[in-house]
């Protein structure tokens, strides 16, 4: 396993930048695998922080069933205590989060030769607020994506999207205090508050999804994943969704591996997922 991480730049005039940390299989000639896919991990954190719990473990699950993995520590309105108030002001999280996909996917396209990726299975991984991120990119990746990170569109393509829990919708549903921090001074704005309800976002250029959930999510309610598989069936794209009867927020791997300190997210019905979005992933 080669780990490195990466720098990028996600606004220049602010001097905010995400890290990419990368997890690539070492090629091998012994073993008949050319091109893996690549899983790239964006973690949950209400757009403040992004979580311990759903970065390399997610990562290292998914190597363990073969496939590269890379985590996206991308912008949030979590700020260092010592910050000058000024420069916290100046902060942005939106647009420059959707940035940070666009060139961490870039990277990997570009590097795909070197790192043995199959750039047709490059697939956007998010939970909670991450989840709200990769879908965000999902449908922006197209169209507004091009001029936001000032690479071509070829370049930000990914071929899936997987989604757990996610934070979808800004309307009666919404886990407010992620909108507060990704829309900061504008979270009372209507229209900017539209803008980012995924579930009017939806369009051609969303690809393949596998998403999941729990029925008894109180934190972000189910309904977030009930509205974007009716935008995605609107729209005619292939997704396989999952609602299990139990568990709380934020389960990650729903096993020991992932536990909070006192928590409970060991949930046995929920740790199907895992191998459920292997199967996807490897039809895709």
């Amino acid at each position: 396993m080669i780990v490195r991480y990466i720098e990028v730049t996600t606004d220049e005039k602010r001097g905010q930048s995400a890290m990419v940390y990368l997890y690539i299989q070492e090629y091998s000639p012994s073993i008949g695998i050319e091109k893996r896919p690549l899983v790239l991990i964006c973690p949950g954190g209400g757009y403040e922080y992004t979580s311990d719990r759903e970065a390399e473990p997610i990562a290292l699950a998914f190597m363990g069933q073969g496939y590269h993995a890379a985590v996206l520590r991308y912008d949030c309105a979590g700020f260092d205590a010592n910050q000058d108030l000024d420069e916290q002001a100046s902060y942005e999280v939106e647009p420059a989060a959707r940035i940070g996909v666009a060139k961490a996917v870039a990277l990997i396209r570009q590097n795909a030769d070197i790192w043995h990726v199959d750039t047709d299975r490059i697939v956007l991984w998010g939970a909670s607020a991450g989840g709200h991120l990769a879908a965000h990119y999902a449908c922006t990746w197209y169209d507004e994506m091009p001029e936001l990170s000032g690479l071509p569109a070829e370049s930000l393509r990914i071929g899936g999207l997987m989604l757990a829990y996610p934070v979808i919708t800004s309307g009666e549903k919404a886990h407010r205090g992620s909108f507060d921090n990704l829309l900061r001074e504008k979270r009372n704005d209507p229209e900017e508050l539209r803008r980012v309800s995924l579930e009017y976002r939806v369009n051609e250029h969303v690809p393949p999804t596998f998403l999941w959930h729990t029925w008894t999510d109180g934190c972000v309610p189910v309904e977030n994943s009930l509205l974007f598989v009716q935008a995605l069936k609107e729209h005619d794209i292939s997704t396989e969704f999952h609602i299990f009867p139990r568990g709380g927020h934020g389960l990650s791997l729903a096993d020991k591996r992932t536990l909070s300190p006192g928590g409970s997210e060991n949930e046995p019905c929920c740790q199907i997922w895992i191998d459920l979005a292997c199967k996807w992933l490897e039809n895709l």
